[in-house]
């Protein structure tokens, strides 16, 4: 009996489809292949009060090598930018509810997680990876070379799009976005304490450099590096 061509790949075909059920790259396009990471829900309350963790709060530079889990780091965005209502509300008060910040890490010792950088995406709690390999040295060489930077079990960069407020406010919209950030920060720097971890914020840092690293658009523009670890005892 003659077997026509196209039965034949019919089996291989099949066997492509089931092993990409279980993939979490998503097509962008025939050359472009976006990594999706789902963040572990974050837990919605601790046995640290807010009290407690304002009282405990300390800039924290030196870290030791021990690594962070991802449900921290989970925890740490979830802070900086999540979502916390179906209107899309977050944990940062934003003006006109416009949400300019990003939230991007740097990782470099974080369980069950790659190096690399990491865009975080608050509607799906995820994280979106747009570099491999250990960045930090990299971020820290542009950050006037702060030890911190390198050290921490990863960073947090906050940076902003201006036009995304400026286009309702105005002038007066900068404004409001380095208010944001600083919500934003100060919510990730709480949280660190109640998670016993340490962070430092960084305002210290080449702009266009720091672009570099992150391959950010001309108008996107960081605001704070925060490195993150576990302190040294």
């Amino acid at each position: 009996m003659r077997i026509r061509p196209w039965v034949s790949i019919i089996p291989i075909i099949i066997i492509m489809l089931v092993l990409s059920i279980g993939c979490t790259a998503e097509t962008v396009s025939s050359t472009e292949v976006v990594m999706k990471i789902t963040l572990p829900e974050p837990v919605y309350d601790s046995d640290t009060s807010i009290e407690e963790a304002l009282l405990a709060r300390r800039s924290v530079r030196n870290f030791s090598e021990e690594p962070i889990t991802l449900q921290q780091l989970s925890q740490l965005l979830w802070v900086g930018q999540g979502i916390t209502d179906p209107s899309g509300k977050r944990t940062a008060p934003s003006a006109g509810a416009l949400y300019p910040l990003k939230l991007y890490v740097v990782v470099g010792n974080v369980e069950g997680l790659a190096a690399g950088i990491y865009e975080y995406e608050p509607e799906t709690h995820a994280l979106v990876k747009s570099a491999d390999g250990d960045q930090r040295t990299s971020l820290a060489q542009v950050a006037l070379g702060q030890a911190s930077v390198e050290q921490g079990a990863l960073d947090i960069v906050i940076t902003a799009i201006y036009e995304i407020t400026t286009i309702k406010y105005g002038e007066r919209g900068i404004r409001y976005v380095h208010m944001e950030a600083g919500h934003a920060a100060q919510n990730i720097c709480l949280e660190a304490v109640a998670l016993e971890l340490g962070a430092v914020t960084i305002g210290a840092f080449d702009d266009a450099g720091v672009q570099q690293v992150l391959g950010l658009p001309d108008n996107e523009v960081p605001l704070y590096i925060i490195p993150i670890g576990n302190p040294v005892n």
